[in-house]
C-alpha cells in the first residue's frame, strides 16, 4: 500500500509523523510519503503544489491522508476524482486529532476502515457517512473490495443499495465456500425481486442481477521472443473465450523468469493492472502435477512446459492446458479461495 499524507502546519507535520509511525510499526510493508506544505518548516517543505504533488504521485497511490481543513483536500483532489472503482481513499484529519473523516472512495477505496484505523492510531473520532454503514447495511462494493472481486455493473451496484437501503432483501447466489455468516438482507434460493451473482465465469445475468467477479484464475503463458502486446492479448483473450471465463477474474499472469523483461507481456499486465510474476527453471521442475512436455522447449528454457507449469506455480489447479495462439501458448489455473463475510 502506498500512502501520500500531507501536513500544513507544525502541528500537523508532527501529526502526520505520529500517524506515520504507527501505521509502518503495524503494517511492515506500507510505502508512506509526507509532502509538507508549511515555508515555516524550510527543511522540509515541498514547493511544487498540493495539485502537482498528487498529479506526479496519483497512479501508485492507494491512500491519500491530509492533515488539516476538508476545503483543502476537495479542492485539491477534485481535478483527480473519476470513479469510485478507481478513485484512491481519501482521508482527512484535523491537526489537533479530534476528527478523522472518511471523504472519498470509502468502500472500494478502504477509506471507511482506514478511518477507523488512522481514528485508532490518533485517539481522533471517526466520521463515516455513507449511508449502509450509518444504517448498518450490507454494502456490495465493500463486500467486493474485502473479496478482492469485480463488480461489473455499478448502476446495478448503486441499484441494490438503494434496494437494501429500503429495508429490501437481495438473492446473492455463489459456489465457493465461504467463512462467517451471511447478512440478513442477502437470501439464498428465495425469489427476490433483486440478486447477486458471484462467478468467474461470463454469466448472462439479467437487467436485476449484479455479476461479481472473484480474481481468482491464473494466466500461465509462455512465446517467441519480442512477441508484442496484441498477439499476446489475443491469445489470452482467445483462450479465456474458449473456457466462457471472464477476463476481471484474473489475478495473476505467470511465466518463466527468462521473460521477465518481455516487453509484449509487460504492457499487457500494465494495461490490465495485473501483476507479471516470474519463476526459475528450477522453481517450474518443482511444481508437482502432470504437465504436458516439450522437447524443444526445455532445450531452450531448462523446463518443458512453460505455460502449465508458471499458471500452477503457486499450488493453483489447472483448469486448462497449454493451448498454442501462434507465437504464444497459454494455460489456466485457478486459485483455492473462500468467501468472506465477516
Amino acid at each position: 500500500m502506498n500512502v501520500l499524507i500531507f501536513a500544513f502546519s507544525r502541528q500537523g507535520y508532527k501529526k502526520a509523523l505520529e500517524i506515520e509511525g504507527k501505521w509502518k510499526s503495524d503494517e511492515k510493508s506500507i510505502s508512506i510519503k509526507i509532502i509538507v506544505k508549511c515555508r515555516a518548516l524550510k527543511d522540509v517543505w515541498e514547493e511544487k503544489s498540493i495539485e502537482g504533488c498528487i498529479s506526479e504521485n496519483i497512479e501508485n497511490t492507494n491512500v491519500i491522508v491530509f492533515v488539516g481543513a476538508v476545503g483543502i483536500a476537495v479542492r485539491s483532489i477534485a481535478p483527480f476524482v473519476k470513479h469510485k472503482s478507481k478513485d484512491p481513499a481519501v482521508v482527512v484529519i484535523d491537526e489537533t486529532g479530534k476528527f478523522c473523516i472518511s471523504l472519498l472512495s470509502g468502500h472500494m477505496g478502504g477509506g471507511n476502515e482506514l478511518t477507523d484505523k488512522i481514528a485508532r492510531m490518533t485517539g481522533a473520532l471517526p466520521v463515516i457517512t455513507t449511508a449502509t454503514d450509518r444504517e448498518g447495511k450490507f454494502a456490495v462494493d465493500e463486500f467486493a473490495r474485502k473479496n478482492n472481486m469485480f463488480i461489473c455493473d455499478w448502476n446495478k451496484a448503486k441499484r441494490i443499495s438503494a434496494f437494501i437501503l429500503e429495508g429490501n432483501c437481495v438473492n446473492i447466489d455463489f459456489n465457493m465456500p465461504f467463512k462467517g455468516s451471511i447478512p440478513n438482507e442477502l437470501k439464498r434460493y428465495e425469489g427476490c425481486e433483486m440478486g447477486i451473482k458471484i462467478s468467474y465465469y461470463n454469466e448472462g445475468v439479467n437487467e436485476n442481477t449484479l455479476q461479481v467477479v472473484p480474481k481468482v484464475i491464473g494466466v500461465g503463458i509462455g512465446c517467441r521472443k519480442n512477441t508484442d502486446e496484441k498477439e499476446i492479448e489475443y491469445a489470452i483473450l482467445k483462450c479465456l473465450e474458449g473456457e466462457n471465463i471472464n477476463i476481471n477474474s484474473l489475478f495473476k499472469v505467470g511465466s518463466i523468469d527468462i521473460k521477465k523483461n518481455e516487453r509484449g507481456i509487460i504492457e499487457f499486465c500494465k494495461k490490465r493492472n495485473l501483476p507479471f510474476v516470474t519463476y526459475s527453471a528450477e522453481r517450474l521442475n518443482e511444481v508437482k502435477g502432470d504437465f504436458s512436455k516439450s522437447e524443444f522447449v526445455e532445450s531452450v528454457t531448462g523446463v518443458s512446459n512453460v505455460c502449465e507449469r508458471s499458471a500452477a506455480a503457486e499450488g493453483e489447479k489447472l483448469i486448462c492446458r497449454k493451448k498454442v495462439y501462434g507465437r504464444v501458448t497459454v494455460a489456466l489455473s485457478i486459485k483455492k479461495a473462500v468467501i468472506n463475510f465477516e
